[in-house]
């Protein structure tokens, strides 16, 4: 692995001044009702119909409605809980993305102008004693534009970030359950590292945790 000796991250620099750093609810509120899904393709990154870009603070409400219907259950039984889920990913991802870091990215991808998929790239830890090493998070693509390649694009994009902060490894998590992400990570070059959580498993019937590696050249 080669740690980067001076980052130099590219794309657009998201973070706001005089942020408050108190926790108001009421705004949070307003914030999220008020906001709409981005329409915006601001200077694409390909030349094909998909683009993927560095999302801005206007496509917070799409990025969470795809992330929400990715990753929360979609029965009658979880309906009324899915303004709370929303509300938290909302105002996680604004601050994350507000946040002054060199090694951090919320990318989209965009097709006419639609989001349609998502994905974060930054610096982590993957054990104890480790080096942060760029690690992949919350890639979720929209129902109706799955398996069409989005994904495999979101994550080269992904590769190729980390390697232009100046690393030649990436991580991430899938479950073990989720048979099609494991597959589209595998057949990439994802190797498995560790099983997490057969404890979980073991007590509360939850699926494990895989961690996956890919060394990049």
């Amino acid at each position: 692995m080669t740690n980067p000796a001076e980052p130099q991250p590219q794309g657009l620099n998201l973070s706001e001044n005089n942020v408050n750093p108190l926790f108001n609810v009421h705004s949070c509120i307003l914030s999220y009702l008020g906001s709409e899904p981005s329409r915006a393709n601001i200077h694409p990154l390909e030349s094909s119909p998909l683009s993927i870009r560095v999302a801005q603070l206007a496509d917070l409400k799409t990025v969470v409605e795809i992330l929400t219907e990715s990753f929360y259950p979609q029965d009658y039984f979880w309906l009324w809980l899915r303004p709370v889920f929303k509300l938290g990913m909302y105002e996680d991802l604004k601050t994350r993305l507000r946040t002054e870091t060199p090694h951090y990215y919320c990318l989209v991808a965009t097709q006419d102008t639609t989001i349609i998929g998502t994905v974060e790239i930054g610096l982590k830890s993957t054990s104890l004693f480790s080096n942060a090493i760029p690690y992949v998070s919350n890639l979720a693509v929209s129902r109706s534009q799955r398996r069409k390649g989005v994904a495999l694009k979101l994550l080269a994009k992904c590769e190729q970030v980390a390697m232009e902060w100046g690393f030649n490894e990436l991580s991430l998590h899938v479950l073990e359950n989720n048979s099609a992400a494991y597959s589209l990570y595998r057949n990439n070059g994802y190797d498995l590292q560790r099983i997490e959580g057969r404890l979980s498993k073991l007590l509360f019937q939850k699926p494990n945790r895989l961690l996956l590696g890919k060394t990049l050249k």
